[in-house]
């Protein structure tokens, strides 16, 4: 919150006003936070993203969430605020070490899992290869961009698909320290906790499941968790977190590749169970 406050003095003292726009250039975070400001300063002016990241090209900067985290959670204070732009330059992904690059492929993988089964294909073909940018990124784009078209502001639940894996991974990344694991890192470990939750809840086969544990390992994500990370840290961030309503979890599931819904037969038990298992 102060880097927002910070950033609204100094558009105050450029004598900057309603009639201005901010331009977010960079990964997820710069695009969360100069949105959050752009949704909030003089009640709201424009914003442009400009992704170089693959998670900010793939998710963020597409669907009009902006935020900042808070020790007691990621994303709690923020708003809906849609960009008047995105411009993805798939060139910048060139330019990210390995393991940022990597890790963008959660939320890839997460699109396939959710709602588009041959755009694993696509990832297996070329896995690490940093080939065939150009479509990856916009068949992720079009994944992403028709869900919050049905759902907007997660009021019929079509938008909480995109939620896949997020529950407890988001939960990891808070415990574990932001900075100190990508979001992608903890994306997959949710995603991992997700996919046993789904063959044991749902009719997720152990062979769709295996195929997208093994393409998480294809981006060297991360399938166990670190021990070091406290377990009682990481439940306490679940229970504040945006999917429970009325003390209730929306947890996502998959009846297949591809095929996700949202049930609320998932327990807290029942996350803390995956939870421990991702541990060695």
């Amino acid at each position: 919150m102060q880097q927002i406050t910070d950033i609204c003095r100094r558009m105050l003292q450029a004598e900057l006003d309603r009639h201005s726009f901010l331009i977010a250039l960079g990964g997820g975070v710069v695009g969360d936070a100069a949105g959050f400001a752009a949704a909030i300063f003089q009640r709201g002016i424009p914003v442009v993203q400009i992704p170089t990241t693959v998670v900010a090209q793939v998710d963020s900067s597409v669907g009009g969430k902006t935020g900042v985290n808070t020790p007691e959670g990621k994303n709690l204070i923020g708003a809906f605020h849609q960009p008047d732009l995105v411009f993805a330059d798939v060139s910048t992904l060139g330019t990210l070490p390995e393991r940022e690059y990597n890790e963008g492929f959660a939320e890839i993988i997460k699109h396939a899992a959710i709602r588009d089964a041959s755009l694993l294909d696509l990832v297996e073909k070329i896995g690490r290869e940093k080939t065939q940018l150009t479509e990856l990124i916009t068949r992720n784009v079009a994944i992403k961009a028709a869900i919050v078209e049905e759902d907007e502001r997660e009021t019929t639940g079509t938008r909480a698909l995109l939620n896949f894996g997020h529950t407890i991974g988001h939960g990891i990344e808070a415990a574990a320290g932001y900075g100190k694991m990508l979001h992608g890192e903890a994306i997959s470990l949710g995603l991992v906790a997700a996919i046993r939750l789904s063959q044991k809840y749902s009719s997720l086969s152990n062979t769709e499941a295996q195929r997208l544990i093994a393409a998480l390992e294809l981006l060297r994500l991360p399938t166990q968790l670190d021990p070091g990370i406290d377990r009682k840290t990481v439940l306490q961030t679940l229970r504040l977190d945006k999917k429970f309503v009325d003390g209730q979890i929306r947890f996502v599931l998959l009846k297949s590749l591809g095929n996700a819904f949202v049930s609320k037969e998932v327990s807290f038990t029942d996350i803390e169970t995956a939870l421990n298992d991702l541990y060695p």
